[in-house]
């Protein structure tokens, strides 16, 4: 590649604090239960992570495009132009600036690339999944993709599920994730939370079945349409298992 292409897509330089930091500074400021001084606190201890992360993100999503453009997939100057696209990367940069767990932060950069590839999400679809990710803990979304298909997870990590006396699916996820046994409620709420959003067919993972519907897909379509839409060539949604 040319240096004038590459440095098109260079992140710039940072002209100032972050404009999330100025509008929180405001914000603390005109509180009457805080002066100056916690403003200057906010400051000193908030800016410089926030610039970190800041400019981790701006070079992931440039660094996203420039291959997908060597790839000749799309074109740098027509994005410019292109405003569902600039919707979509501001609404993604905000829910990044909002988190340090490099699992949700990779699902929003896929996220903002696959916007640009053919046939994503239209745009009202698309925000709907930007705002789950920025819902959503690293554990939804691991526990989104063990259940779109249990035998290919199992497969992929060489995990086995371990035996169990009773056909639940909850018995299942504590052998995916044996850091979950015992945390029945926190689970429950996760799993109570894709349910209320579409995502799994199924309202409890307690219920008693069959050895071959224990390993059946669970995910809605639109549960898969989200998972794809998080997904990218080097990340999965369960990669940090």
């Amino acid at each position: 590649m040319s240096d004038k292409l590459k440095r098109k897509y260079e992140p710039p330089e940072p002209s100032g604090a972050d404009a999330a930091h100025f509008v929180a500074k405001a914000a603390i400021s005109a509180l009457p239960t805080f002066g100056g001084p916690a403003a200057q606190l906010f400051a000193a201890v908030v800016t410089p992570p926030l610039e970190r992360r800041r400019q981790t993100w701006m070079e992931e999503v440039a660094e996203g495009l420039r291959r997908l453009e060597d790839q000749g997939k799309v074109s740098f100057e027509e994005l410019r132009e292109d405003e569902d696209f600039i919707d979509t990367l501001l609404h993604a940069s905000l829910a990044a600036m909002r988190t340090h767990q490099r699992e949700k932060r990779a699902a929003l950069r896929n996220a903002v690339l696959n916007s640009v590839l053919p046939n994503p999400p239209d745009e009202s679809l698309r925000l709907v999944f930007l705002s789950l990710i920025d819902q959503f803990t690293v554990w939804h979304l691991r526990l989104l993709k063990l259940f779109q298909d249990p035998k290919e997870w199992a497969r992929k990590h060489n995990r086995d599920y371990g035996s169990t006396d009773a056909n639940v699916l909850s018995r299942m996820l504590e052998g995916a994730y044996p850091e979950l046994h015992g945390r029945r409620d926190f689970y429950d709420l996760l799993w109570r939370d894709l349910y209320l959003k579409g995502l799994v067919n199924t309202d409890s993972l307690h219920v008693m079945m069959t050895a071959s519907g224990l390993m059946a897909k669970r995910t809605t379509d639109l549960g898969d349409r989200f998972l794809s839409f998080i997904e990218g060539p080097e990340y999965s949604a369960d990669s940090g298992a």
